[in-house]
């Protein structure tokens, strides 16, 4: 009787440790008991879960002539598979498919197999003609998003910002989306993956410029790396001529500078100037693009149609110049005013956090893929900093950005200030950091956006 009765203890106690262990350190559970367990289930009931979804095909005349042989009907053919690999949040099978198959049979049949092998999401992807891999990953992996362990291999200007629901990293390369829509509701985890952008390229050889008409609130505490900050609307439509003249300084340093030299190489763009002739990257990030376009007379709406006219021309010549956009908001329609949704359309880059109503989530993703939109108005209030990130190519994912707060990002902020490049153009608009007066428990003076020369 003791001696069952300290079985009984131990395997309670195993079982309590599996739970922890589940809770605090799903990967570790997931390489001990998960990948084992999925694995078999799928090795063991391949076939028939692939026969009643309809992924199977008729087997061929060989097969059947075979069957009749020995007395036996030939069984449908699954897709071929290769041996379930583990990746950090579940599993890969890659397969290739029979003749008169598409991945989009997979597609309508993921919720199915999701079921039947017992994970928490199967996601398909093409790999090249005739082949696709299924993605199984083993537990809600944006229900507690951590910066990642291992430092990403990244290019200039592209920062992993937050993990897409398939375990991989959503990594925003500016050279590829150059400028980005982002939308969110209040407390939607809007600002959070503001902080991760702008602390990822704090780091980095970059310009910084921010527009924030609600007096400079919301980008204030980055003021130390920032070559320039707009904290009101008359501030921000001559912050934003000043960048239209950068970009045609810009392009006449392209123009003169790309055909000269016997050996010279043409281009398009600063990227394929020499490095030491290359001007720096330029983001300019607009924060509460609703407030820098609210008009209340004739004269405040003629300012706002002109300040739209040049965030078009930055978003359609910007890209070639080095100057990138990033619009954020509650909001963003044609209620904003003329030329509103023609700039839309340059922003490829769309992530939408909860939204107060349908409409806004259709605005960021309703041109890109209707189902994203419906997808961004069922993110829950108590689930801040998930959202829907999109592309031009109609592709779509579900991602959440680490939690970062207010005060680290700053601090990020505060050490890199040394790597604010030198633009003199925008020295009239460098924010001015007060230094706190007194004990060091005084808070320190909130820092101002007018020019340096005053």
């Amino acid at each position: 009787m003791t001696d069952a009765l300290w079985v009984l203890v131990l395997a309670l106690l195993a079982v309590a440790a599996l739970v922890a262990v589940r809770r605090r350190l799903p990967v570790l559970f997931w390489w001990l008991v998960g990948y084992p367990a999925v694995t078999l289930r799928v090795l063991a009931t391949y076939r028939a879960t692939m026969d009643a979804c309809g992924l199977t095909v008729p087997a061929s005349a060989m097969r059947r002539a075979t069957a009749r042989m020995v007395g036996r009907q030939a069984a449908p053919v699954p897709p071929r598979r290769l041996l379930p690999l583990p990746t950090g949040s579940g599993l890969v099978m890659r397969l290739r498919m029979a003749a008169g198959q598409a991945p989009e049979d997979f597609t309508a049949s993921a919720d199915r197999l999701r079921h039947a092998w017992g994970a928490h999401a199967v996601h398909v992807r093409p790999t090249k003609p005739g082949r696709l891999e299924l993605r199984l990953v083993g537990w809600d992996v944006l229900a507690d998003v951590r910066p990642p362990r291992r430092w990403l291999r990244t290019e200039p200007l592209s920062l992993p910002l937050a993990l897409r629901e398939d375990g991989h990293w959503h990594v925003r390369n500016f050279r590829t989306v150059p400028h980005e829509l982002i939308l969110g509701a209040t407390q939607s985890g809007k600002s959070v993956y503001l902080r991760n952008l702008l602390c990822g390229l704090a780091r980095q050889p970059v310009a910084l410029v921010g527009i924030d008409c609600k007096w400079g609130v919301e980008l204030a505490p980055f003021a130390h790396r920032l070559s320039a900050l707009a904290d009101t609307s008359d501030r921000a439509n001559d912050l934003l001529d000043v960048l239209v003249e950068e970009m045609e300084a810009r392009f006449r340093l392209i123009g003169m500078t790309g055909g000269t030299g016997p050996d010279a190489v043409l281009t398009s763009d600063v990227w394929g100037l020499p490095e030491k002739a290359r001007p720096v990257p330029v983001v300019v990030v607009v924060d509460e693009v609703a407030e820098l376009f609210l008009a209340a007379s004739k004269d405040d709406e003629k300012r706002r149609d002109a300040m739209v006219t040049k965030l078009i021309r930055l978003a359609q010549l910007g890209r070639a110049a080095g100057i990138y956009l990033e619009v954020c908001g509650q909001r963003f329609g044609a209620e904003l005013g003329k030329g509103a949704t023609m700039l839309r359309a340059q922003l490829t880059g769309r992530v939408c956090h909860r939204v107060n109503d349908e409409t806004s989530a259709n605005m960021a993703l309703g041109d890109i893929a209707p189902e994203a939109a419906l997808a961004a108005t069922s993110i829950p209030a108590e689930r801040p900093g998930v959202a829907v990130v999109g592309d031009s190519s109609g592709g779509w994912s579900r991602i959440r950005s680490p939690h970062l707060t207010l005060d680290d990002a700053a601090a990020v902020c505060r050490d890199t200030a040394g790597l604010v490049p030198d633009l003199p153009r925008l020295d009239p608009f460098r924010p001015v950091v007060a230094e706190p007066a007194g004990p060091p428990s005084l808070p320190a003076a909130v820092p101002t956006a007018r020019p340096a020369t005053e």
